[in-house]
């Protein structure tokens, strides 16, 4: 998985989350197979298999399958709910075994897509793309090097691109440690210095009852999600990554602020304004104690919402972008097109697969998937508008896709980038952080750097391997020497497939 394009790393950071382990130590895919299935249609007619990794997303997709087989009774998809966690192992094997079903959610760990096009695993879908279906989505939807390959399309966006994280804060948690405005609404923390008068007025108000901050590590390590919401704002670009792109560099030893929010954060746990278990708590259950008021802030993603909502629990809000002041230095950034969903290049029934592939990612499921079920942000603007959504902290995230700007990535100006493969590194900054939170690691310098020079060579040597197989790159297309974090990109290449 290449660690500069953001559309891939998130797509994995929320799948640790949405994910169910369905599919848990299976090792054969017969086993894999027997994970969770629903169906379209009667039966009759044409029969697809479909395979994706949505968990609480579960009821739109169900929703979709539903209204499809009104629409097509000819046509019955036979869904099977999978795990991320293993995916790709899965569907590589699938692929070894020729049992790849006819639609899927695509593999990019692994394989990245542009192999699976040489690998004549992807169907290319010029037959069906039309000028006219390819122009109902917004410009830069389709690029060379992410869902067009050689001039062909493979894929489509489906997920509208906004901040993946954002600081969620109990509202009744707030009241009661009387940080309200004069209009009785909560005080909504904009700076780092915010954060740390909540929290200290939290625990004071509350007499230690109650903690100004919390968190679940103990399944999913979610450090580099609070890096996330708190040092982009601060003017760290590459933000958990720590790859900054105006340099090609990896910046963690080099950039300040990584030590300044290191420090932060373990002067917020020196004073007790974490909830003392989120070390090892799943973030299931730090969740639920956010839910409960165990402490009034929490970082997250838009999929906590179906959660508290299934529960009851509304009383919220949401922001993001927290840094040293209100003047954000820079932003999350947005890449041009992504890839969700390809058809099998050796499906029997490629024109119904079409169909089903089409009505996934047409308008009016992304009206259902954004007003309707308030899944997340669409690749359709127009399901987008906030001032159309009632539930009010779903509207606030909705209202923060400004804070997401388009930015540079490699690929985009040199597709074969697309090619480079970079390795994962470990002990990673989540790893890190959790290592200085529980007293193991002593030197944040000198840990930074290490990681900085980890990652550097991981980077490097990817490079170095995908010039091996002939790539045509070099460490110059990763240097936007002339980018200005705070102003969005201007991408050089067409607004549509020529």
């Amino acid at each position: 998985m290449s660690a500069t394009d953001p559309s891939r790393t998130l797509l994995t950071r929320r799948g640790l989350l949405r994910s169910a382990a369905v599919l848990g130590g299976a090792a054969t895919l017969g086993g894999a197979l027997s994970a969770c299935s629903s169906s379209s249609g009667s039966g009759g007619g044409t029969t697809l298999t479909h395979w994706d990794f949505y968990d609480s997303q579960e009821p739109w997709v169900k929703n979709e399958l539903a209204l499809f087989g009104k629409a097509h009774p000819e046509i019955h998809v036979r869904r099977t709910k999978n795990a991320q966690a293993g995916y790709d192992n899965l569907f590589n094997l699938a692929e070894r075994s020729g049992r790849t079903p006819d639609t899927f959610f695509l593999t990019k760990q692994t394989v990245p897509i542009n192999q699976q096009v040489q690998k004549g695993w992807l169907l290319p879908l010029d037959k069906y793309a039309t000028a006219e279906w390819v122009r109902t989505f917004p410009a830069y939807s389709f690029v060379e090097g992410l869902n067009v390959f050689d001039g062909k399309i493979y894929s489509a966006p489906f997920v509208g691109s906004g901040p993946p994280n954002q600081l969620f804060v109990n509202n009744k948690v707030f009241r009661d440690a009387g940080l309200t405005n004069a209009d009785g609404s909560v005080q909504v923390p904009r700076t780092w210095d915010d954060m740390s008068r909540a929290a200290d007025a939290i625990v004071r108000r509350s007499g230690g009852r109650t903690y100004g901050l919390g968190f679940g590590n103990g399944s999913t390590n979610l450090f580099a999600w609070w890096f996330d919401v708190l040092i982009r704002g601060a003017g760290s670009p590459g933000g958990s990554t720590g790859l900054d792109l105006r340099v090609g560099k990896y910046t963690y030893g080099t950039d300040r602020n990584y030590a300044d929010l290191t420090n932060l954060i373990m002067e917020w746990k020196k004073k007790d304004y974490f909830y003392p278990n989120s070390l090892s708590v799943s973030d299931e259950i730090a969740r639920a104690y956010f839910e409960r008021g165990k402490f009034g802030m929490t970082v997250g993603g838009v999929w906590n919402e179906a959660e508290w909502t299934a529960h009851g629990f509304t009383d919220y809000s949401v922001t993001t972008l927290v840094g040293p002041d209100e003047t954000h230095k820079a932003y999350f950034y947005r890449t041009p097109g992504s890839a969700l969903m390809g058809i099998n290049a050796r499906t029997k029934h490629p024109d119904a697969a079409w169909q089903w592939f089409s009505w996934w990612h047409s308008k009016a499921a992304a009206v259902r998937w954004v007003q309707k079920y308030r899944e997340d942000l669409s690749a359709h603007p127009e399901a987008n508008a906030s001032d159309a959504i009632r539930f009010k902290p779903f509207a606030e995230y909705v209202a923060l896709q400004d804070l997401s700007l388009p930015g540079p990535q490699p690929w985009i100006r040199n597709p074969a980038a697309s090619g480079v493969v970079v390795a994962p590194v470990q002990p990673d900054l989540g790893a890190f952080v959790a290592g200085v939170y529980s007293g193991q690691i002593k030197d944040i310098s000198g840990a930074l750097t290490s990681l900085g020079e980890r990652s550097q060579s991981a980077l490097d040597a990817g490079i170095k391997d995908g010039q091996k197989r002939g790539l045509k790159i070099s460490a110059a297309d990763w240097v936007f020497a002339d980018w200005d974090p705070t102003k969005p990109y201007k991408w050089d290449i067409p607004e549509y497939p020529k």
